[in-house]
C-alpha cells in the first residue's frame, strides 16, 4: 500500500534530487584547492535543501540512523538509499564530464594518517551529523537548515584532512563508481 502512495514517491524523488544537488555542489567546490570550499559549499547546500525541500536526508548514513531508530519504514529507507546512490552517481557523472580532471572527486585517506585514523575521524564526524539531524527534526525549517548545514561544514572541516570528510556514503560511492577509484573506499 505504501508503494501506491504519492507521498512515498515524492519522498523518494526528493531524496534523488536532494542528493544530486548536494553531491553536485560539493564536487564542483572540490575543484578549488583546499578543504574550505567543499566544506562551506556542503554546509550551505545542506541547509538550503532542508529549508527548500523540508528535510530529505540525502545521505544513506542518516537514512540508516532513522531506520535503526524506527523513524523511517524499511521500504522507505531502502527506496531512499537507492535514490540517494542514484542521485550521487548522476551528479558524479556530470561533474566528471564538466571538470577538467577528476582528482578532487573521490574522497581519499590522506597522507596525514592511516586508514584507521581516517575511519575514526569519519565516524566522529558522521556521529555529530546524525546527532544534529535528530535535533533538527524537532525544529522549524530555518533552524533545522542552520543546524544541519553547520554540522555538515564542521564535520567536513574536522575530518577532511584525514578522510576527505564525506560523512555521506552516497557522496563517496558516486565518484567511485564513475571514476573506478576504490582506494580505501570502505573508510568513507
Amino acid at each position: 500500500q505504501e508503494l501506491r502512495s504519492g507521498h512515498f514517491w515524492r519522498g523518494v524523488l526528493a531524496e534523488l534530487v536532494a542528493t544530486l544537488i548536494f553531491v553536485g555542489v560539493v564536487l564542483g567546490a572540490s575543484a578549488a584547492p583546499g578543504p574550505l570550499a567543499p566544506a562551506l559549499a556542503g554546509g550551505l547546500v545542506a541547509g538550503g535543501l532542508v529549508c527548500a525541500l523540508g528535510g530529505p536526508q540525502a545521505n544513506p548514513a542518516l537514512s540508516l540512523a532513522l531506520l535503526c531508530t524506527r523513524k523511517l519504514s524499511t521500504l522507505r529507507g531502502a527506496a531512499g538509499v537507492l535514490a540517494q546512490c542514484t542521485g550521487a552517481t548522476l551528479a558524479s557523472a556530470a561533474a566528471r564530464a564538466a571538470l577538467p580532471d577528476d582528482t578532487g572527486l573521490v574522497t581519499r585517506v590522506s597522507a596525514v594518517g592511516t586508514a584507521g585514523t581516517a575511519l575514526a575521524w569519519e565516524t566522529f564526524a558522521t556521529f555529530q551529523l546524525a546527532l544534529a539531524a535528530f535535533t533538527a527534526a524537532e525544529h522549524s525549517a530555518p533552524q533545522a537548515g542552520l543546524v544541519l548545514g553547520s554540522a555538515v561544514a564542521a564535520g567536513a572541516l574536522a575530518a577532511g584532512p584525514f578522510s576527505g570528510g564525506s560523512m555521506n556514503p552516497a557522496r563517496s560511492l558516486g565518484p567511485a563508481i564513475v571514476t573506478g577509484v576504490w582506494d580505501d573506499h570502505w573508510v568513507s
